[in-house]
């Protein structure tokens, strides 16, 4: 196979494949940094052109969209797999599987949820959309590095649902901030507070499946045991501690003054899952 772009999450996904005995050909702008794969055995190609060449495979991880357009511009996709690992949006991998696909190659995109340390252990995953019989056909391939999930042919699918679980991840990073803020010179040790904020999140996480329940249903009421109408009550409690801490809570108003608006339009006795749809009428 070949691999565009040996940056860090490049390096490791290659070393991956070349510990399960893989042939790799590999490429990058900057060449000097193929130097860690070449030692473990992989082949250096002079150009992006000279690496789609030499395999049907082509792996693509490279630092954005325009990037993946700029190394495969002079090369020769007719009879490719293109498997773009590439960060970008749902539409950039629209528009890059129209583009793959005028030029003869068949195109499917993928999101790795996983940083480059997690590449090859177990709880890393890539979630995969696009063409359905490419990636039927390198399945096993594309599963040495990381688990891999096929979630649709729409080639934007995996970009959106990459982006959508990174959504949720910085939310959680903004309350964890805005916990060790609270906690800051104060006499509680923060690994003492780690220890009770892991388990808490652990089982807070499980909302999740009780909110898609909810939206699929359409029920945000049945069963409600903390509702809108109650937790808006009780925010003014976070707003004057954070004070009291001198803590700014520029992270937690925004999510706190939109449980206001919904409970205040009538939707008191729901949960949280309202929230959905008020910010898609923003």
């Amino acid at each position: 196979m070949t691999l565009l772009g040996t940056g860090a999450m490049g390096t490791a996904l290659g070393r991956a494949w070349l510990a399960a005995g893989h042939p790799l050909t590999v490429w990058n702008r900057t060449p000097g940094r193929t130097a860690a794969l070449t030692a473990e055995g992989a082949v250096a190609a002079g150009s992006a052109a000279e690496a789609v060449a030499a395999n049907r495979l082509v792996v693509a991880c490279l630092l954005d969209d325009a990037s993946v357009g700029a190394a495969l511009d002079s090369a020769e996709l007719a009879g490719r797999d293109l498997v773009n690992l590439t960060t970008g949006t749902p539409a950039d991998a629209r528009e890059r599987a129209a583009w793959a696909e005028k030029r003869g190659a068949r195109f499917l995109d993928g999101g790795i949820m996983a940083v480059p340390p997690m590449i090859g252990a177990p709880g890393a995953f890539v979630l995969y959309s696009g063409d359905a019989e490419l990636f039927e056909e390198h399945r096993a391939a594309l599963a040495v590095p990381a688990a891999t999930e096929y979630v649709g042919a729409d080639p934007g699918l995996a970009a959106l649902q990459d982006v959508a679980l990174l959504s949720a991840m910085y939310g959680m990073f903004a309350g964890v901030t805005h916990a060790f803020a609270l906690l800051r010179g104060t006499r509680v040790a923060p690994g003492d507070f780690a220890a009770l904020l892991v388990p808490w999140l652990n089982a807070m996480a499980g909302t999740a499946e009780e909110t898609a329940g909810r939206l699929s249903s359409g029920d945000y009421t049945t069963g409600v045991v903390s509702h809108l109408g109650m937790q808006v009550a009780g925010s003014g409690t976070l707003l004057r501690t954070a004070g009291e801490q001198g803590v700014s809570t520029e992270l937690l108003t925004p999510f706190l003054d939109l449980m206001r608006e919904r409970a205040a339009a009538g939707h008191a006795t729901e949960d949280t899952t309202g929230l959905v749809d008020l910010l898609r009428t923003r």
